[in-house]
């Protein structure tokens, strides 16, 4: 059944994959005729295709290693968040990826995640330390769930290489037009004087096309983006049996106000949230890389009925207030009933000084701080370039001794 869903769901990107590449070759087409009149318009497909395949290679064997290194996420092991290895290797079984993913902690405060890996076989998730001081359990669970997801439908290699082809439309557009304004437009302008009046009309075509192209590129790309949230959600509670941990993490990474300064426009679609803060007026649904919080929340909370795809299409539809497709047909013919889970034991919400602490702790541990507790219990934190043999503590005076195999460490 899951396969049957990734394939309805590479289908309809095709469709919308394929639109996109409609846009590039027509680019490539016009601008190749506006620079050269005689042919010219093949020779601007030819650079359009050469270009998206140069960058497509490029993400395909190096995209991952890109976007982490990007956003400056460390690979961790279990000892550094035992916890968060613990949920990533529940829903990777919960899911039946062939692999366990490997794990990565973002230094900054503001609460986030994303998952990379155009094979489920070598992937990665990745969370901001400013996450996995917020959220419980459950709702760590849930934002796991989501990207685990991702992994699992095949999302990341249909967004890898839409984003490849709206930056390749981006980058041709951007040249295109730099050159009109560093030239000041005499080259075309003396060309239209030679080839007549039908060479200036091409020309504004051509502008004209350089400035909505990308425009159009990037609604198609947030179409897709869009719908595979959705699609994300639907599975990670799915997979948890737990909405509203999702629910309740979206609340709390949406309400966050620290800005997440390893996120750019480019990667931004990558995220469970938007990463980017609006500035000023606020973005339409239209141009936004992400559906609207508020709604995926309420569509998780109002799965009263169950767990599985229909009770989320169905919940869909009532918080659309219209009947639209979002799961596909295999997905909603199973019936099996999957009841939705109580919360977990002892799981509970940090305070505020719990969270600063936890915080503090975990990027210390994430820039090879050492830590030694001392034995009137106080921890003191040792900082990577400590190069004394002893430290004293604050609290009680004593000189604790620095073991030589942390020293070296």
């Amino acid at each position: 059944m899951m396969w049957e869903l990734i394939k309805s769901n590479r289908r309809k990107s095709f469709i919308l994959f394929l639109c996109m590449g409609i846009v590039l070759i027509m680019l490539g087409y016009i601008l190749g005729k506006a620079y050269f009149p005689n042919g010219g318009e093949y020779a601007g497909i030819f650079f359009a295709l050469i270009l998206w395949t140069i960058l497509s290679v490029v993400s395909y064997f190096s995209g991952s290693s890109i976007l982490l290194n990007i956003s400056h996420a460390k690979e961790v092991t279990p000892e550094v968040h035992q916890q968060l290895y613990n949920v990533v290797e529940e829903m990777k079984i919960a899911a039946n990826l062939p692999k366990m993913p490997k794990i990565y902690i973002i230094d900054e405060e503001a609460p986030n995640a994303f998952a990379t890996g155009i094979k489920p076989e070598n992937s990665a998730v990745t969370v901001t330390a400013g996450l996995l001081s917020r959220l419980n359990r459950d709702e760590l669970q849930g934002v796991i769930g989501h990207e685990i997801s991702h992994i699992a439908n095949r999302d990341i290699l249909t967004m890898t290489f839409a984003g490849v082809m709206l930056g390749s439309i981006v980058l041709i557009s951007e040249v295109f037009l730099k050159s009109l304004w560093f030239t000041g437009g005499s080259r075309y302008r003396s060309r239209s004087r030679d080839n007549g009046q039908g060479q200036m009309i091409v020309m504004i075509i051509a502008i004209v096309f350089a400035i909505l192209a990308p425009i159009f590129a990037q609604l198609l790309y947030f179409a897709i983006s869009r719908r595979r949230e959705y699609l994300a959600d639907a599975s990670s509670a799915r997979l948890t049996r737990y909405p509203e941990g999702l629910a309740s993490a979206l609340e709390k990474i949406s309400s966050n106000t620290a800005e997440l300064s390893a996120a750019n426009k480019v990667t931004a679609p990558m995220f469970i949230v938007n990463p980017i803060k609006p500035k000023g007026m606020k973005l339409s649904d239209l141009t936004s890389t992400h559906p609207p919080i508020t709604e995926r929340v309420k569509i998780l909370r109002n799965m009263a009925g169950g767990a599985n795809f229909i009770n989320y299409q169905t919940s869909y539809n009532i918080i659309k207030g219209k009947n639209s497709k979002l799961i596909p047909g295999s997905g909603l013919s199973d019936q099996t009933k999957i009841d939705i889970r109580k919360p977990g034991e002892g799981v509970k919400n940090l305070d505020a000084v719990a969270q600063k602490r936890t915080l503090g702790n975990l990027m210390m541990t994430l820039n090879n701080f050492v830590f030694l507790t001392c034995a009137c219990g106080l921890k003191l934190k040792i900082p990577p370039h400590y190069d004394k043999s002893s430290i004293i503590c604050p609290k009680c005076g004593r000189t604790n001794n620095i073991p030589e195999k942390i020293k070296t460490t």
